[in-house]
């Protein structure tokens, strides 16, 4: 969930200051996220667009989880 959420934040900051920069390092956090989901998945023996999804709605939707 940490990775998910520093790619957020690196979303994020893309979005307030668009240059190449701030691109580069949002797009090298998604790229360590989505080695951690495919590795995580693949020992799990889950499909990773299932575990990157869980992960994604657990960071953009802390309160669902808590419900």
């Amino acid at each position: 969930m940490e990775l998910e959420r520093q790619a957020e934040a690196a979303r994020a900051r893309c979005v307030e200051s668009p240059d190449g920069e701030t691109r580069a390092a949002w797009r090298d956090v998604a790229d360590v996220f989505q080695t951690a989901v495919t590795e995580y998945a693949a020992a799990e023996g889950e499909s990773r667009i299932d575990v990157g999804m869980a992960a994604k709605k657990t960071v953009w939707h802390p309160q669902a989880e808590a419900a």
